[in-house]
């Protein structure tokens, strides 16, 4: 890890990797953190963290940062962080427009660097100031900035605006490859967290009142399909609920007549909801015969569940020829080979 103090309620940087081979510190200062990595495929790139001049006086100090940082780099490279600054008019809501002398300035440091701004996925702004009143101004200052060497290396690259956040700033996440999303085929599993439903009992009343006729299996094919259906509502998509309710609270925050107070008790009531259903979804997955009923603790059977399928998951492994290949290099061969060689009779003599 390599940090950089805050300067009383602003900046501070930090770094932090897993292996210590990873990583070779280059430079820093109160404003930046620069690293050289080197990741399990082997590709080599620069990676710096950025904190931006706040004081618009001192603008140009950032911008005669990233010049000297750029002289004489050969590798791909990413720069990211709050950089304090804009690209356009474009990166803010609300307020007065901002200084096109500093969206200039900034431009023109990204041109004679030969950086461009990566775009960002999600919601478009990064910091806000005065939510739900009528001052209320929104911002990108947080992005991700790289040469075009880092594109064609890391062509899948992604950068993310994560939204939520206890802090003004939300935190933005950048994937430098696709995650290769595991294949499951989907079959009927009841979810305890339906229990709490009154609608679960009447789904399954009336499947049964209305089949009279049919087999067993076709019942219970019968209510399968509709609970499956109607229980998407329930235990479905607990991340995008979550933000939703999140959003509506955050864009009422501030407001004080009637009705704004009555869409924030109803969107917190939901949020409420949502969480407890979401720990009894993880708690039926986690399969900790140890753990009590109301152990509100649903970070645990969250990680539980997490960390099985991480250990199980196969990323990369080594060749023949002793190279490291993962499934956008011939992985799925590498296990075919493996197993056919395995299977594959040679020089047996039966006595």
């Amino acid at each position: 890890m390599v940090t950089v103090e805050t300067q009383g309620l602003s900046g501070g940087i930090a770094m932090l990797w897993m292996y210590k081979e990873e990583a070779i510190l280059n430079s820093f200062s109160k404003n930046h953190i620069d690293m050289r990595i080197k990741n399990k495929s082997g590709n080599e790139y620069r990676l710096t963290g950025v904190f931006g001049e706040p004081d618009r006086s001192k603008r140009q100090e950032t911008w005669s940062m990233l010049r000297t940082l750029a002289m004489n780099n050969s590798l791909p490279w990413c720069l990211i962080g709050d950089f304090n600054n804009m690209t356009s008019q474009n990166d803010k809501a609300g307020g007065r427009p901002y200084p096109q002398r500093l969206i200039q300035g900034f431009r023109e440091v990204l041109n004679d660097c030969n950086l461009v701004d990566m775009e960002l996925r999600g919601y478009p702004y990064t910091w806000e100031r005065g939510a739900g009143t009528s001052e209320w101004i929104e911002v990108r200052l947080d992005r991700a900035i790289v040469n075009i060497p880092f594109l064609d290396v890391f062509a899948d690259a992604t950068l993310t605006n994560l939204e939520i956040s206890t802090s003004d700033h939300c935190p933005i996440l950048l994937e430098l490859q696709k995650i290769i999303k595991d294949v499951h085929i989907k079959n009927f599993r009841f979810e305890n967290a339906w229990l709490r439903e009154p609608m679960c009992h009447q789904i399954v009343e009336e499947v049964w009142a209305g089949n009279t006729n049919k087999t067993l299996f076709e019942k219970l094919e019968k209510c399968s399909s509709i609970l499956s259906t109607w229980g998407q509502e329930i235990t479905g998509s607990f991340k995008k609920r979550i933000h939703n309710c999140k959003r509506i609270l955050k864009a009422m925050k501030g407001r004080r007549d009637s009705n704004s107070i009555s869409v924030s008790r109803e969107a917190q009531k939901k949020l409420s909801e949502v969480y407890v259903q979401q720990e009894v979804f993880w708690r039926q997955r986690s399969k900790q015969l140890w753990l009590r009923e109301g152990d509100n603790n649903s970070k645990f059977f969250h990680s539980s569940v997490k960390k099985r399928r991480a250990i199980n998951k196969i990323c990369s492994l080594k060749n023949s020829q002793d190279q490291l290949v993962d499934w956008n290099t011939g992985l799925e061969n590498v296990v075919t080979d493996y197993f056919s060689e395995l299977f594959t009779r040679s020089h047996t003599e039966w006595q």
